[in-house]
């Protein structure tokens, strides 16, 4: 039986969808999908495609996304056995969303670093006055 939805935006921590909420929005889940936007890839194609990202983290990612149905992995019957990894239906439901979040970003970084810069020289200036 699976869990109910949450009716209310109380966020509680038992709330099913802020589970799948927190995996989708994680570090390294965009990151993924968007790599694999054009087709199916094998782990070491994506992850020298996402810089930074480790071997752990990738396959637990992958592992995540793949147990939300968000992506399909598939064996292929090679010596040695190959492993690839191909967006699902369900997960290039996310493309748009995740488009749109991308887009926003970009389009607002600039106000974003003007905000940072801001904010440490507030802090700055509230160290120096202690």
């Amino acid at each position: 039986m699976s869990a109910p939805f949450c009716a209310s935006q109380t966020f509680s921590a038992d709330c099913p969808s802020r589970l799948l909420f927190d995996q989708i929005a994680d570090k390294w889940s965009m990151m993924v999908l968007k790599v694999l936007d054009d087709g199916p890839l094998r782990f070491n194609t994506i992850k020298r495609s996402i810089e930074g990202i480790t071997q752990k983290a990738l396959t637990q990612c992958l592992r995540r996304l793949e147990r939300n149905g968000l992506l399909e992995r598939r064996v292929i019957p090679v010596s040695p056995v190959a492993v690839e990894y191909e967006i699902s239906p369900l997960g290039r439901s996310l493309q748009k969303p995740f488009a749109a979040l991308y887009g926003w970003t970009l389009e607002n970084m600039e106000a974003v670093e003007t905000a940072r810069e801001a904010f440490d020289a507030r802090q700055g200036a509230a160290i120096a006055a202690e």
